[in-house]
């Protein structure tokens, strides 16, 4: 049964660009209860802050999905490489997605929740009032690029990469933090006196329920912030991209110690908090990712593709805390700024719906089009912030189920390229594991599988970071184990390569010749 419901964004006061991109939005509630509750038994409930909705899912003690929810968010992008989005606006998304799910009989049953979220998005606030200061910059924001280049002339990105894993590039939140800093408390005076509270979309969420400034230690680690060996703020990244250590959250591990529910109803004030991860390290846990040779990709917005295991500096990687629930567990991943989002952008280019445009993707193929698309620049394992969006191989034959196409196989390329990075890191690659939005189109992972050579097996479960973030809240609340978790059924669609060793070749060549074409540096090989 599905029941749908208008309601109006609420957004918070102030920011009219953000309050008028939330207009444009249709405001629809999307929820879907199952036939039947799975029994009087307690349950889980997980709510997933993304980056263009927020997603909630009731789970029962057999792992059962019994209800979901799903309310819309909007962004806004005020200049070229600009993305925020309002900080208010995802509290009331997710009390909204929350009364959508959980009917009231079925609150009293909620044993706990789990949150997941957007990573590297950040927010600051005023302590005392929680009201926002500015907008939430976007993990996808390039403002900082500037800054980056200067940074980097300096010479800090090898201290930046050694402490925190990552490559030093405006996705990531210190470099936003500064310009949040820079724009409302430039002297950092009220900064260094906690009048101000910096955060990532978690530690936001939790301060909408009240007690202590915290932030779980996996979306700390994305901050560029924090020392990943020690799981400590690291006092020369702060003093490097100055922001003063009072501003920030104490790191707690993935199953809290967090506040408690509060004003989501219909729940029960009081219902505790047991556990948070960031959106890609939850969908890697409802894998069972921390069995050997686990390897994943989410295709959301844009894409994480992740393997557990501290393997050092991988090339092109990024290494970070997965989770901390019985000790830190290190993964490395590698980051796409535009998967999912190439997609939708086309279907707005041309008015269409993003389905109707993905049935239109010609048959044939692209036919030689080739489309980079690097909207803020490259992700992993490129990182050029600087690369451009390039089409190639167009012609005056060239029609949109062309163009349609070559978008299907930048998102199976870019995926594949940071699959071959893994490779390099952690060995053969056989099964990838797939979760997220597009992986709904046949097309697309029969696409994967084809470019990659390699075997994609197609989660049942498309919300699979929702379903990550309730296991781990389950574990917490001892309503199953870490081997019962193990042992649990996870149904997949496999996709197996079809396509010939010296097509796949000849295809990725030329999608890298693109690919140097998109790079200020001329590169377009990973070797």
């Amino acid at each position: 049964m599905e029941d749908r419901v208008e309601w109006p964004h609420e957004v918070a006061a102030g920011d009219e660009r953000i309050v008028a991109a939330a207009r444009e939005t249709r405001g629809l509630v999307t929820a879907e209860q199952a036939s039947t509750s799975g029994g009087p038994g307690p349950l889980v409930l997980a709510v997933d802050q993304g980056t263009s909705s927020t997603k909630a899912l009731l789970v029962d003690g057999s792992g059962r999905v019994v209800s979901r929810a799903v309310v819309p968010v909007a962004e806004s992008r005020p200049r070229p490489g600009w993305v925020e989005q309002s900080a208010g606006e995802l509290w009331q998304s997710v009390r909204r997605a929350v009364a959508a799910c959980v009917s009231p009989e079925r609150a009293a049953r909620v044993a706990g929740v789990g949150f997941g979220n957007q990573r590297e998005s950040l927010v600051l606030w005023e302590r005392r009032t929680g009201e926002p200061v500015g907008p939430l910059i976007s993990w996808q924001d390039q403002r900082t690029a500037d800054r980056c280049h200067e940074l980097a002339a300096t010479g800090a990105a090898d201290l930046v990469r050694s402490v925190s894993g990552m490559p030093l590039d405006p996705m990531f939140s210190a470099l936003k933090a500064h310009w949040l800093l820079d724009a409302y408390d430039p002297d950092r005076r009220r900064a260094r006196a906690g009048e101000l509270c910096l955060g990532t979309v978690d530690s936001w969420l939790l301060s909408r329920l009240g007690g202590e400034h915290v932030i779980e230690v996996g979306n700390a680690s994305r901050t560029q912030l924090l020392d990943v060996g020690t799981g400590h703020w690291d006092p020369r990244l702060l003093e490097l991209f100055g922001v003063p250590a009072e501003v920030l959250p104490r790191v707690v591990a993935s199953c809290g110690a967090f506040p408690a529910v509060r004003d989501l109803a219909p729940l029960p004030d009081g219902v505790p908090v047991l556990a948070v991860m960031g959106d890609s390290h939850a969908a890697m846990f409802a894998h069972a990712g921390w069995r050997p040779g686990v390897v994943k990709a989410t295709y959301g917005t844009g894409s994480s593709v992740m393997a557990i295991g501290d393997r050092g500096q991988a090339p092109g990687l990024c290494r970070s805390v997965a989770w901390d629930i019985d000790g830190p567990v290190l993964a490395v991943e590698g980051n796409i700024r535009a998967t999912g989002r190439t997609v939708t952008w086309l279907a707005e280019l041309f008015g269409v719906r993003t389905e109707d445009l993905l049935a239109e993707a010609a048959d044939t193929g692209p036919e030689g089009v080739h489309f980079v698309p690097a909207f803020g620049g490259l992700g992993a394992p490129w990182w050029e912030p600087d690369a451009t969006p390039v089409v190639t191989g167009l012609t005056l034959g060239t029609r949109r189920g062309q163009l349609v196409a070559a978008a299907l196989e930048a998102v199976a390329f870019q995926v594949e390229d940071v699959v071959t990075a893994i490779e390099q890191a952690v060995g053969p690659v056989s099964v990838l594991m797939a979760d997220g939005g597009l992986t709904r189109s046949d097309r697309m992972m029969r696409l994967q599988a084809d470019l990659g050579g390699r075997t994609v097996a197609r989660s049942g479960e498309h919300d699979l970071s929702c379903l990550g973030v309730a296991d781990a809240a389950g574990l917490a609340a001892e309503l199953w184990t870490l081997g019962e978790l193990e042992r649990r059924p996870r149904p997949a669609d496999r996709f197996e390569p079809a396509l010939d060793g010296t097509d796949r070749a000849a295809r990725k060549a030329a999608w890298h010749e693109a690919v140097r074409r998109s790079r200020p540096s001329g590169e377009g090989s990973l070797t």
